[in-house]
């Protein structure tokens, strides 16, 4: 359970709130990693000892940084992946360093468009994290290059042009539809807002 030292608490957060016994059950981990209603349903108060009990980020961040954590969910940040990737400078996970654009691109839930599919390559169309006049931001679409692994989910070795994919450390996740990435860069969105507030 190590390598999901910083996910497992998360999924925890959610089902509890939302009355699940199951922390891997699909709907939780849709809601941390896609994001739905569930996420509504976390009190302020819960995030706010999950982030020091379960996350220890208060022992882990500055005192400026943990603070500013305690802000954000007082304007009603919810434990989506990308709050936690946009808005915790440091990893917390098994490599405790700092963030940069590119690892914060990498790290966040992405989506995109296949465009070509050649084997185990394909090219999507998707969305960069960029910075604009010093403040986060999605850029202009881009082509992407990524590997199929061979572990992956049926429905990412039977990829077509045209199909909606999600995206986690430019390994292609799965297949979803147009309402899931709406709801995805709604979080995303919201999580950038976030983080521009304190950068």
């Amino acid at each position: 359970m190590g390598k999901f030292r910083t996910l497992f608490p998360y999924l925890k957060l959610i089902a509890q709130a939302n009355r699940i016994p199951d922390p891997f059950d699909d709907r939780v981990v849709e809601a941390y990693w896609i994001g739905n209603r569930m996420l509504d349903n976390i009190g302020k108060q819960s995030l706010y000892d999950h982030l020091i009990d379960e996350q220890e980020l208060k022992k882990r961040l500055p005192a400026i940084h943990f603070n500013e954590l305690v802000d954000k969910i007082a304007k009603n940040a919810v434990p989506h992946h990308s709050f936690h990737v946009l808005n915790v400078w440091t990893r917390t996970g098994h490599d405790q360093r700092d963030h940069t654009l590119q690892s914060m691109d990498s790290c966040r839930i992405a989506w995109g468009k296949v465009a070509t599919v050649d084997g185990p390559n394909i090219t999507v169309e998707t969305e960069p994290l960029v910075m604009q006049n010093g403040k986060l931001a999605l850029g202009k679409p881009i082509q992407k290059k990524l590997l199929r692994r061979l572990e992956s989910h049926a429905d990412i070795s039977e990829l077509q042009p045209g199909n909606l994919i999600t995206i986690h450390w430019d390994v292609p996740c799965e297949v979803v539809a147009p309402a899931e990435i709406t709801q995805l860069k709604k979080y995303t969105l919201q999580s950038i807002a976030f983080a521009n507030q304190t950068i």
